[in-house]
């Protein structure tokens, strides 16, 4: 079995988008280069940033068409990540509602990807 243990976004600014999942993440990086970091999670998966600017980047694709998750315990977990969150500045795409999964959120990094806050389905 394959298993997927790399997340890969493309950035138009590293650092700042370090800056940005050091505060959600709560986890500096584990590997980081002028046009590319990356974090090791907890549960073994790694995150990582590519500069979309980088000599070596090529992609014919554009735009943010994706959605990462964390998924927390319950609803009081998603609510603090929601105050915390909007506290930080973080750009609230979706406020705190509750959809068919339950309750969530969304929020916006510095380039448009969305991320989603809510508990297992």
């Amino acid at each position: 079995m394959n298993v997927l243990n790399l997340i890969t976004i493309y950035v138009s600014d590293v650092g700042k988008s370090i800056e940005f999942y050091k505060k959600i993440f709560e986890i500096e990086p584990s590997f980081i280069v002028p046009t590319y970091a990356s974090f090791s999670m907890e549960n073994g998966l790694s995150f990582s940033l590519w500069s979309n600017k980088a000599k070596d980047f090529i992609s014919e694709g554009v735009g943010s068409r994706f959605e990462l998750s964390i998924m927390v315990s319950d609803e009081i977990r998603v609510l603090d990540l929601y105050e915390k969150w909007q506290e930080l500045g973080v750009v609230i795409e979706q406020k705190f509602h509750k959809a068919v999964f339950g309750p969530t959120f969304v929020v916006l990094d510095l380039d448009g990807h969305r991320i989603r806050v809510c508990i297992p389905d």
